[in-house]
């Protein structure tokens, strides 16, 4: 029997901070002791005043493989995450090629994982018009739930779906009590921006107006009453929507939402022409915008924080040539997750119990996890990371463990340093090297 004894000032339980020592046997947490604790027979690691948490779950993020590999990987993703205390991800059915869509697609991305899982990893599917039958088996395969896009992905191969589509997958949803996560702007077609100043950020920032993202929520808050199926909107950017979110959930409507940690961080004010790394869709808005952001997620109107890891070579990001107009949009922010938001959150007066709830504990519900990942508490699986709050770093290129060194956060100083991280009881990582690779596992409801 593997056990270990992790001893802290500050771990972060359901019921808030406190001293105490966390037993694990065999993977998961059996016990939480007193701080004091006799604990012979079990190694001892007493990591003093570092806090304790549990591993950051990030359900947002885009891994690219099989088929765009060059752009990231599940070997180099999943290093990123371990290094930044994350330790499981759910991948988006895009942009790999095949996009996952059907069950012959999931079983040649189950494929591509072999021998490069460091964490654990579990898998959307997609929702795309034709593709209704292919439903119940991908549920029957393993999804944790299903992506649609109500505008073009950027990926002609994963095409946005129609709200006809939707009524014939969302039944089917309902049933199985599975989420369905939108990307929600009901976009207009027109390039008239283009016309304009190819890399001034106020154009590109004109091009997405929030009344895209408001329509399309309200059609999804409309369409999740009609069906009782469980909706999640995901990169919520538009503070014009919280109000009729609110008001959905009060009504008890299956809702939740998310928003990005760039969202949180940036403001549209402070992004200078050229630069294309801040480049995502929906776009980064005003301060006074995301200040209600801020407020909405401090009230849990907004569930969650996820990275929407979306990554590109820097051609594509027209690195060069600062063109918002032809650039992907994506923010890389992967292994940055947990300080970025800590180095926001903490200016607001937020805690690491905060900190817990949006980055673990409610990520958790939406992957189906809730039971076994996102808390300290016995039981659960000892996915554990411990944190220096109180360290600072900046964000330099020779650090970025992602495939390619593009990010916003390139040259941020940020506070929250991750020393360890623990998958199910064993130490994988200790700053800044790795102990144990290709120790993760599929994610199952």
């Amino acid at each position: 029997m593997s056990t270990l004894a992790l001893r802290s000032q500050r771990v972060v339980t359901p019921e808030g901070e406190r001293a105490a020592t966390i037993l694990i046997e065999n993977g998961r947490i059996s016990a939480l002791l007193p701080h004091d604790a006799d604990v012979a027979g079990a190694p001892l690691l007493d990591v003093g005043t570092h806090a304790v948490l549990p591993g950051v779950i990030d359900p947002h993020v885009h891994i690219n493989e099989p088929g765009r590999t060059d752009w990231e990987g599940f070997d180099t993703a999943t290093r990123a995450a371990l290094a930044g205390g994350l330790t499981s991800l759910v991948d988006m059915p895009l942009n790999s090629a095949p996009v996952t869509t059907s069950v012959a697609n999931l079983e040649l991305k189950k494929a591509a994982t072999k021998g490069q899982l460091h964490t654990n990893v579990g898998f959307w599917g997609g929702v795309v018009p034709g593709n209704a039958a292919e439903i119940e088996p991908l549920i029957t395969a393993g999804v944790l739930g299903f992506k649609a896009f109500l505008t073009h992905s950027g990926i002609d191969d994963f095409p946005n779906a129609t709200e006809d589509d939707l009524r014939r997958v969302m039944p089917i949803l309902a049933r199985h009590k599975l989420p369905l996560l939108v990307h929600c702007e009901l976009s207009e077609d027109s390039d008239e921006w283009k016309k304009n100043d190819h890399r001034s950020y106020p154009n590109y920032l004109a091009s997405r107006p929030k009344k895209w993202e408001d329509d399309a929520i309200a059609m999804m808050i409309r369409l999740c009453e009609e069906f009782d199926c469980p909706v999640h909107i995901v990169h919520l950017s538009s503070a014009d929507s919280i109000a009729p979110i609110a008001a959905a959930k009060a009504k008890g409507l299956p809702l939740t939402v998310e928003t990005g940690q760039h969202y949180l961080y940036f403001n549209a004010e402070d992004i200078a022409d050229g630069q294309t790394q801040f480049k995502c869709a929906p776009p980064i808005r005003e301060e006074a915008n995301n200040n209600q952001l801020w407020a909405a997620l401090q009230s849990g109107v907004i569930d969650f924080v996820a990275t929407d890891h979306s990554p590109a070579p820097p051609d594509l990001k027209q690195m060069d040539s600062g063109d918002f107009t032809t650039a992907w949009g994506g923010i890389a922010s992967l292994q940055f997750a947990l300080p970025v938001l800590w180095t926001a959150a903490r200016r607001r007066g937020a805690s690491l119990s905060d900190i817990v709830k949006w980055l673990s504990s409610n990520p958790a519900k939406l992957a189906g996890q809730s039971k076994k990942k996102g808390q300290i508490a016995p039981g659960f699986d000892a996915d554990l990371i411990v944190f220096d709050p109180e360290k600072t770093f900046e964000v330099s290129e020779e650090m970025i463990l992602h495939k390619h060194k593009v990010s916003p956060y390139i040259c941020q100083e940020l506070a929250g340093v991750i020393e360890l991280t623990f998958l199910r009881g064993e130490q994988v990582f200790q700053r800044p090297n790795f102990l144990r690779l290709n120790h993760g596992e599929f994610l199952t409801r």
